[in-house]
């Protein structure tokens, strides 16, 4: 504004001096006119800052008099902003993405308990729908009376563990609420449905350990006291020697679980083994002269082994599994059963060892836990059959270390069919 006050000072002088030489008219005019090309200028001026002002992201107009002084700082500081704004924005994208990457659920809500954002996570774990759950109350959407109560408490000291079912699949939920910010809510969820089955597993692991081996240390000690009580002469030669052999039994079966518990152990050690090519149908035959002798002439057994198929992998542990899947079938197949042996190539070239049975089957709901340990569908009748409950968690690990795959069917009252499927990085064809 100093610049156009000066320029009027200018004119006014120079009008006064051409005034006091040719005349006050004269003065008059130039002075007017100069007043008129001053106002043409700042309009002409003002108008190219209102065009700017319109986009305020480019730079400000050049040569536009008095206003580059009042605009130059303007800018600057608009321009600050700017990358403020969009260092901001990216540490914001940051915090969204690093949230939305979290492996717990996260969900905001507003002081009336209504949903304001989630990440991915609690979505999946609850079922939240963030274009239509949006601006809805936390109540309305997870309708748990657990929850409910839970919610409305006045403080939350620990988390709130919640089992809900989702397309018939079961999962154990950790919910902690958490006040933030102002009046505002945080919701932390985590899936804890893997961790509750190994500890239910846990759990059954170590009762079913401490039952198996109660069993033969009760005999053991009832024979023990018997024998000690008894004076040596009363007890018969022979009624001594049946003891005797019961005790001996019940010691090799206690061996046979320490034994298994053991190769676990060793298993699960090491996830992965190359081990050398095995010709799998010489353990096949194998095993089943093993399980003839077993069924004593009882069952039928049916084979079809293909003898050019061998396998890559640890002799001693093939060897283990498929002796286990054959016992297995000889023991749960009532007599004049039949039993299928098959070992043979599929479509995928994929190596299948399959045993068929005409067995007592295995109910559905018991079919995913037969691989526990110690895991027995009818305690009563497996004892009775015999072995130590591990042989199919021996085998699940051998055929994990052996990348491949363990597949069971069943009915009950119809049989099961337990199948080993090697993938073709495994398989070794040889000429007969």
């Amino acid at each position: 504004m100093f610049s156009i006050f000066t320029s009027i000072v200018i004119w006014a002088l120079l009008g006064s001096l051409i005034g006091w030489w040719l005349g006050p008219f004269i003065g008059l005019a130039l002075f007017c006119g100069g007043l008129l090309m001053l106002i043409f200028i700042s309009t002409l001026q003002l108008s190219r800052v209102e065009r700017w002002t319109r986009n305020l992201s480019d730079p400000p107009p050049p040569a536009i008099g008095p206003w580059d002084a009042i605009l130059a700082p303007i800018y600057r500081q608009l321009r600050r902003d700017r990358q403020e704004i969009q260092e901001l924005n990216r540490y914001v994208d940051g915090i969204m993405m690093a949230a939305e990457a979290l492996p717990d659920g996260a969900i905001t809500l507003n002081g009336e308990m209504e949903l304001q954002w989630c990440n991915q996570t609690a979505c999946e774990h609850i079922g939240l729908n963030l274009a239509t759950d949006r601006h809805h109350s936390i109540f309305n959407i997870l309708r748990e009376p657990e929850f409910s109560r839970y919610a409305r408490q006045p403080q939350w000291d620990g988390p709130l563990l919640l089992h809900l079912s989702k397309d018939g699949r079961e999962r154990s939920l950790l919910l902690q609420l958490t006040p933030y910010g102002l009046g505002q809510f945080l919701i932390v969820t985590r899936d804890v449905t893997q961790v509750e089955m190994l500890e239910t597993t846990r759990k059954d692991f170590v009762a079913n350990v401490s039952h198996e081996l109660r069993t033969p240390l009760t005999v053991l000690l009832g024979f023990l006291e018997t024998l000690q009580d008894m004076p040596a002469e009363s007890l018969p030669l022979e009624q001594r020697q049946r003891y005797e052999q019961m005790m001996l039994e019940q010691t090799r079966h206690m061996q046979s679980i320490v034994s298994d518990l053991l190769t676990l152990s060793t298993l699960e050690s090491s996830p992965t083994v190359e081990g050398e090519t095995v010709q799998v149908s010489q353990l096949i035959e194998s095993a089943l002269k093993q399980g003839e002798a077993i069924s004593g002439g009882q069952h039928s057994f049916v084979t079809d082994i293909d003898p050019r198929i061998a396998i890559q992998g640890m002799e001693t542990e093939l060897s283990s599994a498929v002796s286990n899947l054959i016992t297995n079938a000889v023991r749960y197949t009532p007599k004049d059963g039949t039993i299928t042996v098959r070992w043979y190539l599929n479509d995928s070239g994929e190596a299948c060892y399959s045993v068929q049975d005409t067995g007592i089957g295995i109910a559905a709901q018991d079919i995913p836990r037969l691989t526990e340990r110690f895991y027995r569908v009818d305690k009563g009748r497996s004892r009775s059959t015999g072995g130590t409950g591990l042989g199919l968690a021996i085998t699940k690990h051998i055929i994990v270390r052996h990348n491949a795959e363990l597949q069971i069917q069943s009915r009950l009252g119809v049989g099961s069919v337990f199948m080993l499927r090697f993938p073709k990085s495994r398989v070794r064809l040889q000429d007969c």
